[in-house]
């Protein structure tokens, strides 16, 4: 089970005015569950994303783009589980975009203002005539209120769904941020395993979301990490449906874009954090934060270079305070200029490591203490500098190693 995570309930998801959900079972594996979604928005939304970097990019992954290129505009999100369309080549291609057309000439709208999305096993054919003829079930399945079970629809390795929103008011109008994702595993940024659709009645030009997405991004999904693998169906999709009785907000200063932002942030944050909790067999939650760096990415490279370390993941594992384990990554991560004499770290509340040797002040039951709590803070200072960031990851089990060698079976 996730760590220190409650999953979300029908009621506590808001619905977004212009956003309808269905879901159903297409049968996409081997199991008895809905793992097809259709999210339809109103004529008029726009949208943007931000995709994985990996360059075996699943086939979905190159038709939203392309997609996304062409205007900007939005009618319909069409989504599996099961099958991860990567790995495909041209058939691949072909069968996201056969899914497309189907959605399109469902709702009589252009094929580029459909995007499809895919995820699970990578290099299996994708059974798009099943996923097809499942359509017309999703579509009279549509509710406003359907956000949980399109949560459950999208799952693979998951053990709970992930949703989250949150409500603001802007110029006297309540504006709803309502979101989901799914992953556990092959979670690290640029993005992740992870698949994520947000939606808001907020007015909001295309220029101004799509920066809104990337700055989020940045500062939500790309700080989560479970294992280091970036995956090739990763997507972060944010869709505004205009429906708030606002003036648009259609400039990057526009005083009223910070509220806005706040709330999706906040929104993308409760499920970043959501998937490093539910990582596959995890049960420990670490945030490392990294400070005193003379820029952002430096402190981003420290704090992953502790979070992908197996021998520290195995070792909050055991809750084993061999925290050399730690100084060890926070060498190996560091700038070649790095000065360990003004390098320091801490467990929580105990420091461990003060200015680059062991702090006078630490003792190994205090260590021992920390370690085996189910949530835990590693803070490092640098002490070069002034730029700070937080990555978030989770222990590695024997269950980690059990899920992926059974996963395709």
């Amino acid at each position: 089970m996730p760590v220190r995570y409650t999953p979300p309930t029908p009621q506590s998801l808001l619905p977004v005015p212009g956003v309808t959900l269905g879901a159903t079972a297409a049968r996409i594996k081997n199991w008895d569950r809905d793992d097809v979604l259709l999210v339809v928005c109103d004529p008029g939304t726009h949208a943007a994303g931000v995709f994985t970097r990996n360059r075996f990019c699943a086939a979905p992954v190159t038709v939203c783009r392309r997609h996304l290129a062409a205007g900007g505009r939005l009618r319909a999100l069409v989504v599996n589980a099961g099958n991860a369309n990567a790995g495909t080549g041209a058939r691949g291609i072909a069968d996201a975009e056969t899914t497309a057309a189907a959605v399109a000439s469902m709702l009589a709208c252009p094929m580029p203002e459909v995007l499809p999305f895919s995820t699970g096993v990578i290099m299996e054919p994708r059974p798009v005539a099943r996923l097809v003829a499942a359509l017309p079930a999703a579509r009279a399945a549509q509710r406003a209120d359907g956000w949980h079970a399109a949560a459950r629809s999208i799952m693979t390795t998951d053990t709970v769904p992930k949703a989250a929103s949150r409500r603001v008011a802007i110029d006297g109008a309540e504006i709803t941020v309502t979101g989901i994702a799914k992953g556990a595993g092959m979670i690290h940024p640029d993005m992740a395993t992870m698949l994520s659709f947000m939606a808001t009645d907020a007015p909001v030009s295309r220029e101004v979301l799509a920066t809104l997405v990337r700055e989020v991004a940045d500062v939500s999904f790309n700080g989560a990490t479970v294992d280091g693998d970036t995956s090739t169906n990763d997507s972060f999709v944010v869709a505004a449906t205009g429906r708030a009785p606002i003036a648009p907000i259609a400039r990057p200063d526009d005083p009223r874009l910070p509220v806005l932002r706040g709330a999706v942030e906040a929104v993308a944050v409760d499920l970043a954090q959501a998937i490093v909790r539910d990582g596959e067999g995890a049960t420990k939650f670490i945030a490392i934060r990294v400070e005193g760096g003379r820029d952002v990415d430096e402190c981003r490279a420290v704090a992953f270079g502790i979070a992908h370390s197996p021998l520290v993941k195995t070792a909050f594992f055991a809750s084993d305070p061999n925290l050399g384990r730690i100084v060890c990554a926070i060498g190996n991560a560091s700038a070649p200029d790095t000065d360990p004499a003004r390098v320091s770290f801490w467990l929580d509340d105990v420091l461990v490591v003060d200015r680059g040797g062991r702090a006078a002040s630490y003792r190994e039951e205090d260590g021992q203490r920390v370690m085996k709590q189910d949530e835990i803070t590693v803070r490092v200072d640098l002490g070069r500098g002034a730029a700070r960031a937080t990555v978030w990851t989770c222990d590695f089990s024997h269950e980690y190693v059990s899920i992926n060698a059974d996963y395709r079976s």
